[in-house]
């Protein structure tokens, strides 16, 4: 059947569109962010609404948000969160230590001013785009497409969820890399979110288990004033 638009017929030509655009533009508003020409009331609900459109556009095709162990994915979410604030609260210093926080990996701290960010039309735009956006624009990317394109470049061939572990420890080093001086913990919920998508086979269960662990977060950073989880 012939594509129905020029996007469609460019998408089946290049399939690892749908999965690595969405996480470009996601990338590209962080590399950015300090160049932009207007302030955050703006920024953040239009960074959201492209992200929104670049989902849309370029990868309704290829989410499946279906969920084959919802409460298990659940509850591997609220273990995520609970590791991410576990060590700030069982030792106040941990994050300040070199290993941290430095010249390669940065300071944990937001550069949004707090009433910026307490801001209603900041602060939802922020809680939507890391509880309904980045699960399905990071999982897409790095379970989606990158475990599997490291096993075999024409990744389509691997199917979602296969084990290889040079795919597996690299993906998982590289998610970690993309959290700064949250490396740590990042790592571990790569781990984990890699281990998962090798249980399970699908993504709408990663889908999940990431936006559970966003929410409780987004809700701990509210109730907390802990802006620095928001880099």
């Amino acid at each position: 059947m012939p594509a129905r638009n020029p996007i469609d017929a460019y998408l089946r030509r290049y399939p690892s569109l749908p999965y690595v655009v969405p996480f470009a533009v996601l990338f590209l508003f962080l590399a950015i962010h300090s160049y932009l020409p207007f302030d955050e009331t703006i920024e953040f609900p239009l960074r959201a609404a492209i992200l929104a459109a670049a989902i849309l556009v370029f990868s309704r095709r290829v989410i499946d948000l279906h969920s084959s162990r919802l409460i298990e994915s659940t509850l591997l979410g609220i273990a995520i969160f609970l590791m991410w604030i576990g060590p700030d609260l069982l030792f106040p210093a941990y994050r300040k230590h070199w290993l941290f926080q430095n010249a390669l990996f940065g300071t944990a701290a937001t550069s949004v001013p707090e009433r910026v960010l307490l801001q209603p039309i900041v602060l939802w735009s922020r809680i939507v785009r890391a509880v309904v956006l980045v699960p399905i624009i990071e999982e897409l990317f790095w379970r989606g497409w990158l475990m599997r394109w490291l096993i075999f470049p024409r990744f389509q061939e691997a199917k979602l969820g296969t084990y290889d572990p040079r795919s597996f420890w690299l993906t998982a080093l590289l998610f970690a890399s993309e959290h700064g001086p949250y490396w740590d913990v990042g790592l571990a919920t790569g781990i984990l979110l890699n281990w998962w998508i090798v249980r399970t086979k699908r993504l709408g269960d990663c889908i999940l288990a990431h936006a559970v662990a966003n929410a409780c977060l987004c809700g701990y950073v509210v109730a907390t004033r802990r802006w620095s989880y928001w880099l």
